[in-house]
């Protein structure tokens, strides 16, 4: 199994992030990468819904002989990951833990910050798993619906995305915040902006990048690992659009890409 690709899937190119922390990390594995694009967002459906999609999402990439799957959407890790993990034979891990995981590794954190879409917020799924772990940790939660659509149109260092991180963050730094959990794969690519606007001394925790990093303890804890392979890289979006492709490549820092067109029942 070790030569099969890994399953990786998000509502729409944001879990794309997850992708290039993967490449990054995992260079000999091929992947198979689906984008709900012709739903998303994920973030303002409801429970049962986002539960029917990611199922029909993991299906797909059971077609495609996937050794493993990675949730790479906050929302649907949040709402799904346990019935899916339930409901199929196969390790499938989502965004959560490694995200809390790793905010919770220094010592000296005691008032995370999380920035996510509204779903995301609203599910507690990172407030629940930080206050079992740490009861004593301060949690400040902050939904910022505008900051993927931000990212999306490459908006990542314009005033207008300044200006809302400014206002969203403002809360969380009077509270006296020391890590900022970014759970939306969009967030990755705002570091870089996020670190302007916060200043030196606010630890920035990237799901993405975590995510990757318990990816491979987990496959080497399987013997899943594929060694000395040539990797491939599968493009499928549920709807299709050049701008989806131009955010492809945005994502993962890639030249042109070439998406193909699914249609999940």
């Amino acid at each position: 199994m070790n030569s099969q690709p890994l399953g990786i899937f998000d509502s729409g190119v944001g879990g794309l992030t997850v992708v290039k922390a993967v490449q990054g990390l995992l260079p000999h594995e091929s992947i198979v990468y689906l984008g709900d694009t012709a739903r998303v967002p994920y973030g303002s459906k409801s429970p049962e819904t986002i539960r029917h999609f990611a199922d029909q999402n993991v299906r797909f990439l059971l077609s495609k002989g996937v050794k493993a799957i990675v949730v790479a959407c906050n929302t649907a890790s949040a709402h799904a990951l346990s019935d899916l993990q339930k409901n199929h034979n196969i390790p499938i891990i989502g965004v959560i833990e490694p995200g809390v995981d790793a905010a919770l590794a220094e010592p000296s954190c005691q008032r995370v910050g999380i920035i996510a879409t509204r779903g995301t917020i609203r599910s507690h799924a990172y407030q629940h798993a930080l206050a079992l772990r740490r009861p004593d940790l301060l949690i400040l939660e902050q939904s910022a619906p505008l900051l993927a659509p931000l990212v999306e149109e490459n908006w990542i260092d314009h005033p207008a995305t300044i200006e809302a991180l400014k206002t969203y963050l403002q809360p969380l730094l009077d509270r006296g915040m020391d890590t900022l959990l970014l759970a939306c794969t969009h967030y990755p690519l705002l570091i870089p902006t996020l670190q302007s606007v916060l200043g030196p001394g606010i630890r920035l925790v990237d799901s993405a990048t975590t995510c990757a990093q318990h990816l491979q303890t987990h496959l080497a804890s399987l013997d899943l690992l594929a060694e000395n392979a040539s990797p491939t890289f599968d493009l499928f979006l549920t709807d299709l659009h050049e701008q989806f492709e131009l955010l492809a490549q945005r994502f993962l820092a890639s030249g042109p890409i070439k998406a193909a067109r699914v249609e999940l029942s």
